[in-house]
């Protein structure tokens, strides 16, 4: 009766899921970056600006900025080689 129970609660969840995602609404956290921090970014770290530096200034950690321009850079080069 439990398991019964248990697929019913899974298949409500993944309805509710899927209703949500078709309303325009996807769970999981924001993200700490937007097209703007990514600008102020790019325009430092092409001044030569240390990553600790450009961290302080927007307000986010290291590990955010390095990820952050690591997925610029790396689109910038599947661009680049189309």
């Amino acid at each position: 009766m439990a398991e019964v129970e248990r697929e019913f609660i899974h298949e409500r969840t993944l309805i509710g899921l899927d209703t949500a995602a078709a309303n325009g609404n996807h769970g999981g956290r924001p993200p700490a970056v937007d097209g703007d921090m990514l600008a102020i970014a790019l325009r430092r770290r092409d001044a030569n600006e240390p990553v600790t530096s450009i961290a302080r200034h927007l307000s986010v950690g290291r590990s955010t900025v390095y990820r952050m321009l690591a997925s610029y850079d790396d689109e910038a080069l599947r661009t680049d080689d189309q």
